[in-house]
């Protein structure tokens, strides 16, 4: 017998209360895109309680303004509905800020000068973030270069995928019980230094923040999402104090940020005894479903590929097998969870949605595909004609420019089947986007998408800004109360000091000026 699963949004409804009553604040003397079907303009939004009361002309909007209304004036700035990065990690996000933030760095020097001039007293030490694909030394850090930072404390460098990982001579000796042999990599019967997939898990197991930490990542990566004009994020979430610790943060009201929690599939058994169904929660936590894997990464050569990687031997391997899969999306679908499934290579995205179509109604769940970068005509028409979500990232397309890292492993023909979301939009699919913190920056992936290597695959301006918006609130069951500057929606907004339209080829190295959530103005970043 299924559970009674959420198969629609219950609608947030427009109170219908005086037009004429004053609002708490009213943005005004700005360009407002709606970015709704029609992508409408205005000058001016009105809030009261958090919520849109009125987008109008500033003409209109100035009779909602009372003795105590709050008038922000944008100086003619670009105000659009707050971005939802539909797949994050925050946790993540916030040990790039209090730790060695490896994504700046050039080469594995540059790696070993960061992980060294951390000072603090923690064990382990540790870097994220590194990308060895935009190296000129294109090579993974190894045991030698690690053990130049520490002989006697741990260290470990995260690859930027989170799929692979770097560690010293002592962090081996530390997790040698822990770690699966297959999933080390050596030379000479000795390891290199390089692990891959259970063995990193191992790594995340073992350095999991306690309370008092996750409270410190979560904040810094609140603060630094507001900063990006991001309003709201899908967290995904393993062996974490995260939802916790963010239900606290909302008691103590201190967030500012609407979370969906996807809880991993290790967490299936306390999700189904507690009786959490997709939905479930407040208006700043909420159940989003039930995470899964079934392959790795194109950086670790563990995507599950129909054809051999272009530079390597294999056509990687399975985290999670089909038969698996199968079983947790039948367990989750039936107590009423929506699944989000991470599946890169081609043959991996096959076994997703097979999986998925051996429930009653995959699109109403909104099931979804997380990344989808190898994605051939009929897996397309599949998405299309079924209602999966393809929850994507366009940041990702910085790794499909010629000689990229696509190139390397793929080689170039199959690196321009990658990332087609003009494809997938014309086809019919959700599009949803998100940054998987890679890095956390809607923007960028805007710009990367409008300016797609592969012209055929370039979305529109809006079309980009909707995936970040509308279509992050539709994989998330949150469409009739955010994604677009509507009445009756909430006010959580992001503030441009320019206009992507007018700037497409430079959408990168737009500032954003203030971010808005709940009607409150959380960042503000207006020059004085």
């Amino acid at each position: 017998m299924r559970s009674a699963a959420p198969r629609t949004v219950i609608a947030v409804g427009i109170h219908h209360e005086s037009m004429t009553a004053p609002a708490d604040v009213v943005f005004t003397n700005a360009e407002v895109r709606t970015l709704a079907e029609t992508d409408e303009t205005a000058d001016a939004v009105a809030v009261r309680d958090g919520e849109i009361v009125r987008v109008d002309s500033a003409y209109e909007v100035d009779f909602l303004e009372g003795v105590e209304t709050e008038v922000v004036d944008l100086d003619g700035r670009v105000l659009l509905p707050g971005f939802i990065d539909a797949h994050t990690h925050l946790m993540m996000v916030g040990s790039y800020l209090v730790n060695a933030d490896l994504s700046v760095a050039d080469s594995p020097a540059d790696c070993v000068e960061l992980l060294a001039e951390l000072d603090d007293d923690r064990d382990w030490i540790l870097g994220y973030g590194f990308d060895e694909s935009t190296w000129e030394e294109s090579r993974y850090l190894t045991r030698d270069d690690l053990d130049s930072v520490s002989e006697t404390r741990p260290v470990v460098a995260f690859r930027e995928d989170m799929h692979t990982a770097s560690v010293n001579s002592e962090a081996l000796s530390r997790l040698r019980d822990e770690i699966p042999d297959e999933d080390v990599e050596t030379e000479g019967r000795e390891p290199t230094g390089v692990i891959v997939e259970e063995a990193v898990d191992a790594v995340y197991e073992t350095i999991e923040p306690d309370a008092e930490t996750m409270h410190e990542l979560l904040l810094a990566a609140q603060g630094d999402a507001h900063e990006k004009g991001i309003t709201g994020v899908h967290d995904m979430v393993r062996r974490s104090r995260a939802p916790e610790v963010y239900r606290r943060l909302e008691l103590d009201g201190d967030l500012a940020l609407r979370v969906r929690i996807n809880y991993w599939s290790d967490h299936l058994d306390a999700v189904e005894e507690i009786g959490l169904q997709t939905n479930h929660g407040s208006e700043f936590v909420r159940t989003g479903g039930i995470k899964s894997f079934t392959d790795g990464s194109f950086g670790g050569r563990t995507a599950k590929l129909a054809e051999s990687y272009a530079d390597g031997d294999g056509n990687g391997q399975w985290v999670v097998p089909p038969e698996e899969l199968n079983e947790i999306v039948a367990r989750a679908d039936d107590a009423g969870l929506q699944v989000t499934a991470h599946a890169i290579g081609d043959e991996a995205i096959d076994a997703t949605l097979d999986a998925f179509c051996e429930t009653e109604d995959p699109g109403a769940m909104r099931h979804r595909v997380e990344h989808v970068e190898l994605v051939t005509d009929e897996q397309v028409e599949r998405f299309a004609e079924t209602g999966i979500v393809a929850s994507v990232q366009p940041n990702f397309l910085k790794w499909a420019q010629e000689d990229g890292l696509y190139d390397d492993r793929l080689g170039k023909e199959r690196r321009k089947q990658t990332n087609r979301f003009r494809t997938l939009l014309d086809a019919g699919a959700n599009l949803a986007f998100g940054s998987d913190c890679m890095p956390l920056d809607p923007l960028l992936g805007i710009h990367q998408t409008v300016n797609a290597p592969v012209e055929a695959q370039r979305l529109s301006v809006t079309e980009a800004l909707r995936a970040y918006t509308h279509g992050a609130a539709y994989a998330g069951f949150d469409e009739n109360r955010l994604g677009t500057v509507e009445t009756g929606k909430k006010a959580d907004f992001v503030v441009l000091d320019g206009s992507p339209w007018e700037t497409p080829d430079d959408i990168e190295n737009i500032d954003v000026a203030m971010t808005v959530v709940d009607g409150d103005i959380v960042f503000d970043g207006r020059a004085d």
